[in-house]
């Protein structure tokens, strides 16, 4: 008997803006309150239970494949920071990590600072972010989050007695920062209701939360608020940051009642960071139409830009991206045609030279540089076939040790196996789209092999190349998995992302289609085995290449999609939405409403076919709404004319990043493979 498929009620809204009227049958969705949204969610599950039954079998195998290449029993490589080591690790069998630190020397007895398994039991969901230790080793504070929702209540626990103290601080970011007293914490606060990071406190040890000290208010919408302390310790900081501009107050981190003060006031369009070292800020900055970003300095005492001199300049063709300082060099993080490079320099000018890496499809990335003093810089490594690693370079002697690569276990991974590269499509304008791909070596370009490809293109958030053990269950069963570079994303400089945003957004969507198309011209793929994938600002991404061209693709995984753009952006009171005027444009301005409702995936749905298509959401997302993408859903089923399978899996328990666990996570993904490989006709 065939399964009928839940049908939303329609229920007309008119909404008028510049005398423009959009009729929206399924607005009365937006309501999680009410039990008959809740009620269609339900049966939009049963549907996705009883329409993917005959795979439930090969999801529970895919799970249990992709979890037996980790390694549970594993730990994370040691950092050392003001006279311990910290260690995450994690147990066989458990799904959280343990948080410990060893005073001294790693043979030291190891001391627990967190078991997140024990502190989970019970909770659907638990997150732990943001810890924090106080200068003298003897605090630390974290935040906690047990419904996904971001919204963070911050704990404080004593470390040399592991009581954790019973003031709760609310509705906070997570994170936190000691001043050098330790007894004054400074955190973050969000709005109630739009979930904005706007309010800085000053928390002093003991005291009742609600007496806690208001430091600042950010009171434009359209940014966001923040506080930590400079890697020197010296400074503690609150920064304020839209799209477009940044603006930082400063505070000597050993006079936290002070008043803290504007480094350089915000200026439209000035984007800049900021590290303190000796007598000088360094400030990695767009000043003067350095689109690609270049280094200043100035002096501690005087800081607002006409004081700022100019380190190194800045250069067309190369991204400065970030920047880590030590005692005796600079490391400079670059991006150069799609490519990260780690530039080493001596401040005695020395030594000036690059990190070999010598392939296409890899990632490198500085991380854990927390010491001054020492001449080792850690960074980590990892491509498209090659495993994870970190390692510690010796900046004088160039010699590097590898503390620490991933383990694949399961006995049948060998990095020889595949083949990794990177191929150039060209756009409808001209512009060369870089494609990094991956499958497993002796295939051949006939066509007929399954392709997923995968988009994100948006905030100039970069996907690299990277490995993942999940990607091998599709890559042992004969597909190719690619990452479309499109403009959106900074991969190939800043200026990708300013022609990939606001009334330049489109060119997101038409660069992933003629990726797809040179795909399929190349004989990697062809439309009948052509998949492509994306989440949140990639599920808009999906949203719109599946309204543009349907006919490329076979089927199309769309998780948490943004797919509602217009209402969501027209809505002030949705987390997020005044902060990403800069990105996508304000409706409320006649010109962007109607560029916006020319792309927006749900106001564009239409009478024709469409691919198959899974679609996923969480009903506490603050990020996505759920009703973003169960009203799309509700709409496509209206208005296709095609026999394809269309399912909506809302996971009643989780927000915008799923399931907590490692190895719940892990459920998710095995979800989203069953389907693809159902489609192509792979039963195991």
């Amino acid at each position: 008997m065939d399964v009928i498929p839940p049908i939303a009620a329609k229920k007309e809204m008119h909404l008028e803006i510049h005398g423009d009227v959009r009729v929206d049958n399924y607005y009365w969705l937006n309501d999680p309150e009410n039990e008959e949204v809740i009620d269609y969610l339900k049966r939009e599950n049963d549907y996705y239970e009883k329409m993917t039954a005959h795979t439930k079998r090969f999801k529970k195998d895919l799970f249990e494949e992709m979890k037996a290449r980790i390694k549970e029993d594993d730990q994370s490589v040691p950092y050392f920071y003001n006279g311990y080591y910290y260690i995450t690790r994690y147990e066989t069998g458990k799904d959280y990590p343990i948080h410990a630190r060893k005073k001294g020397t790693l043979e030291a007895k190891e001391e627990i600072m967190f078991n997140v398994n024990e502190m989970a039991e019970g909770y659907a969901y638990y997150s732990l972010k943001g810890i924090n230790v106080s200068h003298d080793n003897k605090w630390a504070a974290f935040g906690i989050d047990t419904l996904s929702r971001r919204k963070y209540s911050i704990f404080i626990k004593n470390l040399e007695t592991g009581e954790i103290r019973k003031d709760e601080i609310k509705n906070t970011t997570g994170g936190s920062t000691w001043a050098n007293d330790n007894k004054t914490l400074f955190y973050t606060r969000k709005d109630d209701q739009t979930l904005r990071a706007d309010r800085i406190f000053r928390h002093s040890l003991g005291t009742n939360p609600k007496m806690d000290k208001l430091v600042y208010h950010e009171t434009d919408e359209t940014y966001n608020t923040y506080v930590y302390k400079t890697k020197s310790e010296e400074f503690l900081v609150i920064g304020s940051s839209s799209t477009l501009t940044t603006e930082f107050q400063i505070l000597d981190a050993g006079q936290p009642e002070g008043i803290f003060k504007v480094f350089q006031p915000r200026t439209r369009g000035l984007e800049y960071d900021i590290y303190h070292f000796g007598e000088y800020f360094y400030i990695v900055t767009n000043r003067d139409g350095a689109t690609n970003f270049k280094l200043m300095k100035t002096k501690v005492q005087s800081t607002s830009t006409e004081h700022w001199e100019e380190v190194l300049e800045h250069r067309k063709d190369v991204l400065l991206e970030d920047i880590d300082i030590f005692k005796e060099y600079l490391v400079v993080s670059e991006r150069k045609e799609g490519l990260s490079n780690i530039r080493v320099m001596r401040w005695d000018g020395k030594a000036d030279y690059y990190l070999p890496f010598d392939n296409e499809t890899y990632m490198a990335q500085s991380i854990q540089n927390i010491e001054y003093d020492t001449n080792i810089l850690r960074y980590s490594y990892n491509g498209l076939t090659t495993p994870a690693s970190i390692i510690d370079f010796n900046m004088e002697t160039k010699e590097k040790e590898v503390k620490k690569e991933m383990e694949v276990l399961g006995g049948k991974f060998d990095k020889n196996n595949y083949e990794s590269k990177r191929v150039w499509a060209v756009a409808v304008d001209g512009s060369k789209i870089p494609i990094s791909m991956v499958y497993r070596k002796g295939i051949e370009l006939n066509g007929n092999n399954p392709l997923l490809l995968y988009g994100y293109g948006s905030y100039g958030a970069t996907i690299d190349p990277y490995f993942s053990t999940t990607r091998l269950s599709l890559l042992d069963r004969g597909f190719i998995y690619a990452i479309a570079h499109i403009r959106g994303s900074q991969y190939m400089g800043r200026e990708w992302y300013e022609d990939g945003k606001l009334l330049n957004k489109k060119n997101t969507f038409t660069d992933f289609v003629d990726a797809s198309n040179f795909l399929i011209a190349e004989n990697y793929t062809s439309p009948a085995h052509l998949y492509a994938a994306g989440g949140s600002a990639g599920g808009l991404l999906m949203g719109a290449v599946v309204n543009m061209a349907p006919e490329l693709y076979h089927g199309i995984v769309a998780s948490v999609p943004f797919v509602d753009v217009v209402t969501t952006m027209l809505d002030d009171s949705i987390p997020l939405t005044t902060g990403e005027y800069d990105e996508w444009g304000n409706p409320n301005e006649e010109e962007y409403y109607y560029y916006i409702k020319s792309y927006s995936p749900y106001d564009n749905v239409a009478k024709r076919d469409y691919p198959n298509m899974l679609v996923t959401t969480g009903l506490h997302d603050s990020q996505v709404q759920y009703w973003e993408p169960a009203k799309w859903v509700a709409k496509l089923r209206d208005m296709k004319t095609d026999q394809h399978i269309l399912l909506l899996q809302t996971n009643m328990e989780a927000g915008h990043g799923g399931a907590s666990g490692r190895f719940e996570a892990l459920k998710e993904v095995a979800m989203d493979y069953a389907f693809l490989l159902d489609l192509e006709g792979i039963k195991e």
